[in-house]
Order: structure tokens, then C-alpha cells, then sequence
């Protein structure tokens, strides 16, 4: 048998396979929407699809947000706003944070001495007692607009993160009762938001109080850091003709102190041009944006919720900007001011693979540029040859744990209780940056980033695998995330490492290395031991059973998303089936992101309803007014990964295969998508019409080889972009192989049929509220529940509705430091904490 080449080894993609990041932006799409060929012209659709879905999908409020959980908000992956009701007053609070705004005291622990620092916020003051709002959050041009009233009179609002000079621009157009209406800003206490919900370490103090003063005509608020350096809110205020407009900007800078600088001259500029001026690059990016992928479903919560994903991943991410801390861009009340990379991270960025949008991806970026700053993290005599990260960390990737007489904590070591030994967080980390080579297939960061940076994360656990008396390679014990206690043969590392050490052997190949380290990963996959199981299924390891509730899937990664188990044989698919059921079945601490993960798994399987099934738990137990969720504080990441669970319904490209609708529920009968991007750097598009595959495109920006399971029944017509036949070869299980050289495509579709190729949004089955606040809207997540509504059984049923979200045993602080109001009865902490 041939022996395949070093470039076929790792483009096909074997479920274990290599990393990297494209250094461009990925391709836009250039049609609104038919995908045609000289050969087979189509018909263009009656209106822009993108700007009909996107409409649809706007968030409407006909009723007063009154937390952060149900108002607007604006970002560009630095500034946000968040937008709702000022506490107790006739106000309108616009929130303004800042992702690069921390403190940098080392010696206090990222959670308090790097902790992102709270800046202010800004009342938007009418002169009348407010009696109703109409608001509009346009996803299409990212903007915020309607109108407030008064009983004196009405304003007329719009606001928009603008992306060019990161300024927040507040047009509001007064009534004459309201002109009077004012701007008022309120610095925040320059604290770690963890001082509300833990004690405060020894010798830790908040930052001094603000400064306010003017520059020449801009208002400026200076927040002077212990540490050094600064962060600065500038503003001012212009008024052309009877409209106001508020410029907001924020800036940091550490050590020195030049924020102030430059955030005085950001306003200062932008305040020369009038709010549609700016308005014109902001939507030209935001509409480019948009266009790089379209994704319509017959499930109108769904798909608006969906598109609203793309809005918030976009607000919070940039590839520039830090990656993504739990909370995003906004910062409210939260014991989790930070970054944390024991699952967060990792669901915050799968969606921008298949959705066409590496330009957000941070995590490669920050990986790449602060690997220097991981060595400090490791335990001294491990540094010259491995790297981990901790749980958390800062947007610079670090935690604090080196510094003398330090709070903070670096990389656990196998086999130590302290600092806790979760080791495996940088390896699931470098997975990501493997979901995005794969996707782009740009060899240079996998020579770059992910090949150095994992040979180290895999040589860590290098040096604790021991043999036992079985002649099996075992682990010291180690912590699965979140679960509590340490056991010997953790999955969640045995996992990792099995994936990591086949990656390495395969970029190896691909890169042309001859490693000395290569015996021993081929070592580690032939004599690693097996996954710790019992009857119910997958074990924490082999100390610890799965025995109690858990939200989190970290004793499965083999199966979801590293893509090893994935049901091939009875054996191992009655071993998924029965650990899903039996983690599931635990209810209690179950939260957002386990419901995510479920449906991923259960997209693996083929298993649409019950995918749909799980999806629609999380909406209804969740996730909240405006899309956002929230535990103890608010978290980003979990409907982040909802959108990826449907991506795992619609396609799926693990294994070398790419698999068209693999996992539909049998109510979604039509269907559309278009520059889906697959593993393999494959720009899909496809339509399902009446429960029927119709048609299939596939364009290869990089040449890899293609194997692909079309889902049209019977057989298959296969054409080249100018409507010539194509070779392809049948691939076995559904799939054809076609060979497609970089910048060509293939358009499958069922033999002697001519389908209609345009692009268009599909008709919902059925009527579905906005989101947002619209009149009428029912009781959110956590309102009374119905009786029969499902969620009324008894709580304390194994199998139940839902209950008490916090995990049990609950961790109380008790009353006596101040805290905010949504805590001074005692908060539940969760298994976040450090």
C-alpha cells in the first residue's frame, strides 16, 4: 500500500490533526446571494437576504430593560455599552467598559490584582418623568435606535459603537419639553469586581478615587492606577441643530501615564464629524461583515437568535482585541473578572470557524504573542521544556502565581494537591487554534504557533506518565474542571494527551520535522491506558466515578469536540449514548453550556431531535431577554456555543469528511447556507427544499483533498465551476471524493436535476416572539414557572424540570463587607472559582 504524502496526512484532517490560524481575513462573499456558473445561471433573489434576515432578527424593547440582562448593548471587541434602566432612578444608564482596562499588581492573582477594573457609566437625564420607550437594536448596522418618553416630551436616540476610533457616539434628538434633558457620568470604585463576592487578600486595596478636570472643551475622568499608569474616560458633547450628540472614548496605558493623551485627542477628532459621518464606515464594516456567511432555518427563535450570536461575537471579539474574558467587553458585578481557560475560552471562539469569521480570533493571536509570559506559570524545574496555562488569567495570559509572596497560582503539578494540578487547559486551548488551521489551512502558524507551543504542553505530562503493573502508561492524579477532587487517570487530560500527541506526529509529517521526541508520543497512543469507565459510563478517572451533578463535560472531550470516540462501533456508540444520558440525568447543577454540549453530542450521533431538544432547553431555562446568560455573573460563552451546536446540525467536517446536514430535526424541512467554512478551507453552500437535499457547492481555497457526504438521495451529477462534468469517486457511507485544486469548486447535485441555485432565507413553521423586551414578551429564565409548563416537578427528583441553578454543596459569604444590592442576601459561588 502506498504510503500517503506528509501534505495528504494532515489535510485530510484525521480527528486528531494539527493547528493554526489563517493570516488574512478569510474570503468575503461577493454575492448577495445566487451561487451560479456560466453553465447553470440562476435567478437572483426578490431582495437582499442578508438584510432580510438580519432585520427579522433584531431585538425590540416596547418595555423597560431594567438590568444588563435585558437591555441593548454595543461594542466593538474594546468599548461596550450596555444600555437599561439606572437603578431607582428616571434615568437611563449607558454602561462604558473597556477590555484592555485591568489592574497590574501580579502579587494579588489575576482575579484581584489583574483583574479587569470597572470604569463608570453615563445617565442619559429627561426632564419628564419617563411613561414608555420603543427601541431597536439594528443587528444589519450595529446601531441602537427609537425613541424615550417622557411626560414632558420624547427623545430620539441612536448610538453605536463606532469601529475606526473606538468612540461610543450618543445621538439624541429632543421634543421641546425635553431639551433640557443632560448627560451625567459616574466613575466606578477602581476595585476588582471579586471584592463583592470573596474576601479580599492581605495588603490588597482599591485603586485611588478618580480624577475629573476638562480639556479644552473635552470633559475627562482620570482613574490613576496603584501600580502605575491609567486608564481615562473622555467626552464631549455637540449640538447641531436640534440634535445632541455625546462622544465617549476610553483609553489605557501601563506603565506610563499617556491615556489621558490620547483619549482626549480620540474625542476630540471624532467629535468633528456629525453621528451619520461616523456612521458610514461603521456600517460599511458591520454590513461586509455580515456577508461573508449566510444561515437560514424554518425555526424563527432560533435563526434570530443565531444572527444575534454573530451581532455579540462581533461586539466582543477582534483578533486584536484581548481575548475574550468571561463577561466579554461589558464588565457588571461579577466574582469573575478575568479570563478563564478551563472551558469559556475555548466556547467562546468555536462559532467563528464555520461562520467565515477568523478575523475575530484572538486566541491564536494571544497564544502566539504571549507564550513567554506561560514559563512563568510553570513550577521552576519544568520551564525549560513545557508550558501550561492556568485557569485564569489576564488578556496578557497571566495569572500571578510567580511573582514572591503571590496570591495568584501558576500550572498545578500531577500529583500535588497545590496549587490544584488542571493541566490540560493549554491544550484544549491549542485545539482551537487546530479548529482554525484546519479551516484555513495556513501552514505558518502551524509551524508558527501550534506545533512549538503543544510539543511543550505535551511534554509536561511527559513527565509523570509512568508504567504500571498492567504495562500501561498512567497519570498521577489530576483535577477534572470543575468537578472537585483529583484522581489518578483523569479522562480529561488522558484525553488531551492522546489528542495532542497524534497532532504532533501528524504536523511533524506535514512540516517536515524528524522530532526526538516522536518515539514517545507514538509511545504515549500505543500504551496509553484506556479511558476510565464503569457501567454508567465515562468516568472523572479512575479514582472518582461520575456520581453527582456536573455541567460540565470535560470527563468526555474524546467524544465532543476532539472528535476520537464518535460512535464507529456498537461498542462505543452504546458507551456515548449511555455517558450522555447518565451526565444529563443529574440535574441541580446543570447549566447553560451543558445543554450545548449535549446538543453537540447529540448532532454527532445524528441525532437532530434531540439536539433541537436540548437547544430549546437552554432557551428556556438560559438564556435571557437579550440573548445574554448569567450564573453568579454574567458569562459570555455559553450562547456563544449554542451557535455552534447549530453549525454541528447543519455541517460537520471532523475526520477528513464533510457532512451535509447531518443532524436535522425532521420539522426543518428547508433549509439554507451559504460560505459555510469547513475543515479543509472549504466554502460550502447548500439548500434543502421540502425535506430534500437539492444542491451542494463546495469551493477549496487551499487545494485539500475532499471527500464529502452530499445527503441527495439516489445519484449524483458532479460539475466543475463552468458547468463541465467532474470526476469523483464513491467514498463509501453516503460521501463522494472529488479532487478540487486550490480556487476551484464542485457543484453536486441529483443526477438530471437542474435546481434553482439562489440563496435566500427560508419561511419559519411558525410565529415566534422577538428578543429583547417587546410587549406582550412572557417571564424570562428564572421568572415563576407555570404549573404544567414542565418545569414544576418535584426538586428534588434525580430527573427533573429545572431547579436551583447553583451546584450544591453552595458557598455563602456572608453578609458583612459591602456588597452590591443583587448580593447582600448572600451569593451562591459557583465551581468557576479558583
Amino acid at each position: 500500500m502506498p504510503r500517503p504524502s506528509r501534505r495528504t496526512v494532515l489535510a485530510t484532517g484525521s480527528t486528531l490533526a494539527g493547528a493554526a490560524l489563517a493570516g488574512g481575513l478569510p474570503s468575503q462573499a461577493t454575492a448577495a446571494t445566487p451561487v451560479a456558473t456560466p453553465a447553470t445561471v440562476a435567478s437572483a433573489p426578490s431582495e437582499d437576504a442578508w438584510r432580510t434576515v438580519l432585520d427579522d432578527a433584531d431585538l425590540v424593547w416596547q418595555k423597560m430593560p431594567k438590568t444588563w440582562y435585558e437591555g441593548p448593548y454595543l461594542g466593538n471587541g474594546l468599548l461596550g455599552s450596555g444600555i437599561y434602566q439606572e437603578p431607582g432612578k428616571n434615568a437611563i444608564r449607558f454602561n462604558v467598559q473597556h477590555s484592555e482596562v485591568q489592574d497590574h499588581r501580579p502579587e494579588f492573582g489575576s482575579l484581584f490584582g489583574l483583574a479587569r477594573l470597572p470604569i463608570g457609566y453615563f445617565t442619559l437625564e429627561p426632564v419628564g418623568a419617563v411613561t414608555g420607550l420603543d427601541w431597536r437594536l439594528r443587528l444589519r448596522d450595529a446601531e441602537l435606535t427609537g425613541t424615550l418618553t417622557t411626560d414632558k416630551g420624547t427623545l430620539t436616540i441612536r448610538a453605536q459603537v463606532t469601529n475606526a476610533l473606538s468612540v461610543l457616539a450618543v445621538e439624541v434628538t429632543p421634543s421641546e419639553g425635553e431639551r433640557g434633558f443632560a448627560w451625567v457620568f459616574h466613575p466606578a470604585q477602581s476595585i476588582s469586581p471579586r471584592a463583592a463576592f470573596q474576601p479580599i487578600p492581605a495588603g490588597y486595596e482599591a485603586n485611588p478615587p478618580a480624577e475629573s478636570g476638562e480639556d479644552d472643551g473635552v470633559s475627562v475622568c482620570v482613574q490613576p492606577l496603584l501600580s502605575g499608569g491609567q486608564h481615562v474616560t473622555a467626552w464631549r458633547e455637540r449640538t447641531r441643530g436640534e440634535r445632541r450628540t455625546l462622544y465617549v472614548n476610553v483609553a489605557h496605558s501601563f506603565p506610563k501615564s499617556t491615556a489621558r493623551d490620547r483619549a482626549v485627542s480620540t474625542v476630540r477628532a471624532a467629535a468633528l464629524l456629525p453621528y451619520d459621518a461616523l456612521a458610514v464606515t461603521h456600517r460599511a464594516w458591520w454590513h461586509a461583515y455580515y456577508r461573508k456567511s449566510f444561515l437560514s432555518v424554518p425555526d424563527a427563535r432560533i435563526q434570530r437568535f443565531y444572527w444575534i450570536q454573530l451581532y455579540k461575537t462581533a461586539s466582543a471579539a477582534r483578533r486584536d482585541a484581548p481575548v475574550m474574558a468571561t463577561s466579554g467587553p461589558w464588565l457588571e458585578p461579577t466574582p469573575w473578572p478575568a479570563t478563564w481557560w478551563n472551558l469559556n475560552v475555548q466556547l467562546e471562539y468555536w462559532l467563528i470557524h464555520g461562520s467565515n469569521h477568523l478575523e475575530l480570533d484572538a486566541v491564536t493571536r494571544a497564544l502566539g504573542e504571549f507564550r513567554d509570559n506561560l514559563t512563568a506559570e510553570m513550577a521552576a524545574p519544568y520551564r525549560a521544556d513545557s508550558l501550561g496555562i492556568p485557569r485564569t488569567t489576564d488578556m496578557h495570559l497571566v495569572n500571578g502565581g510567580a511573582t514572591s509572596n503571590a496570591q495568584g497560582y501558576g500550572v498545578g503539578i500531577p500529583g500535588q494537591d497545590t496549587p490544584t494540578p488542571e493541566v490540560g487547559n493549554l491544550t484544549w486551548a491549542l485545539h482551537n487554534v487546530w479548529l482554525s488551521y484546519r479551516h484555513t489551512m495556513d501552514e505558518k502558524i502551524l509551524r508558527d504557533i501550534l506545533f512549538p507551543l503543544l510539543r511543550k504542553a505535551i511534554s509536561y505530562y511527559l513527565h509523570f506518565l509512568e508504567p504500571g503493573a498492567d504495562g500501561k502508561l498512567h497519570l498521577p492524579a489530576t483535577f477534572s474542571p470543575e468537578y472537585g477532587g483529583n484522581t489518578r487517570d483523569c479522562n480529561y487530560d488522558l484525553m488531551l494527551l492522546t489528542w495532542g500527541c497524534r497532532t504532533l506526529l501528524e504536523s511533524a509529517e506535514l512540516l517536515d520535522i524528524d522530532d526526538e521526541l516522536a518515539p514517545r508520543w507514538r509511545e504515549v497512543l500505543t500504551k496509553r491506558v484506556a479511558y476510565p469507565t464503569d457501567t454508567n459510563g465515562f468516568m472523572i478517572g479512575a479514582d472518582i466515578p461520575f456520581a453527582k451533578s456536573h455541567r460540565h463535560y470535560s470527563h468526555m472531550l474524546a467524544v465532543y469536540p476532539l472528535y476520537e470516540l464518535t460512535g464507529r462501533t456498537p461498542d462505543e456508540l452504546a458507551l456515548i449514548e449511555k455517558s450522555l444520558a447518565h451526565w444529563v440525568g443529574f440535574e441541580g447543577a446543570l447549566q447553560g453550556y451543558t445543554f450545548t454540549g449535549a446538543a453537540s453530542m447529540s448532532a454527532l450521533l445524528g441525532k437532530g431531535e434531540d439536539a433541537l431538544k436540548y437547544l430549546g432547553q437552554l432557551m428556556s431555562r438560559f438564556i435571557q431577554a437579550n440573548t445574554m446568560y448569567k450564573e453568579s455573573g454574567p458569562v459570555i460563552e455559553t450562547p456563544l456555543s449554542a451557535a455552534q451546536s447549530l453549525h454541528d446540525m447543519v455541517c460537520q467536517s471532523w475526520g477528513g469528511v464533510i457532512r451535509v446536514f447531518p443532524a436535522l430535526p425532521a420539522a426543518w424541512q428547508d433549509l439554507t447556507v451559504h460560505n459555510f467554512r469547513t475543515q479543509g478551507a472549504f466554502l460550502l453552500s447548500a439548500v434543502r427544499q421540502g425535506g430534500a437535499t437539492r444542491w451542494v457547492r463546495l469551493a477549496s481555497e487551499a487545494g485539500a483533498p475532499c471527500v464529502v457526504r452530499h445527503a441527495i438521495a439516489g445519484a449524483v451529477d458532479v460539475r466543475d465551476g463552468r458547468g463541465r462534468p467532474l470526476r469523483y469517486e464513491d467514498a463509501g457511507d453516503g460521501a463522494i471524493r472529488i479532487t478540487l485544486r486550490k480556487g476551484e469548486s464542485a457543484l453536486v447535485t441529483a443526477k438530471g436535476d437542474r435546481p434553482d441555485l439562489s440563496v435566500g432565507p427560508v419561511t419559519a413553521n411558525a410565529p415566534a416572539a422577538r428578543w429583547g423586551l417587546p410587549a406582550g414578551r412572557g417571564p424570562m429564565p428564572g421568572a415563576p414557572v407555570l404549573p404544567g409548563s414542565g418545569q414544576d416537578r418535584d426538586p428534588r427528583s434525580r430527573h427533573n424540570g429545572i431547579t436551583n441553578p447553583c451546584p450544591t454543596p453552595r458557598r455563602y459569604r456572608p453578609d458583612g463587607i459591602s456588597l452590591p444590592d443583587h448580593a447582600r442576601a448572600g451569593v451562591c459561588l459557583d465551581s468557576r472559582e479558583a
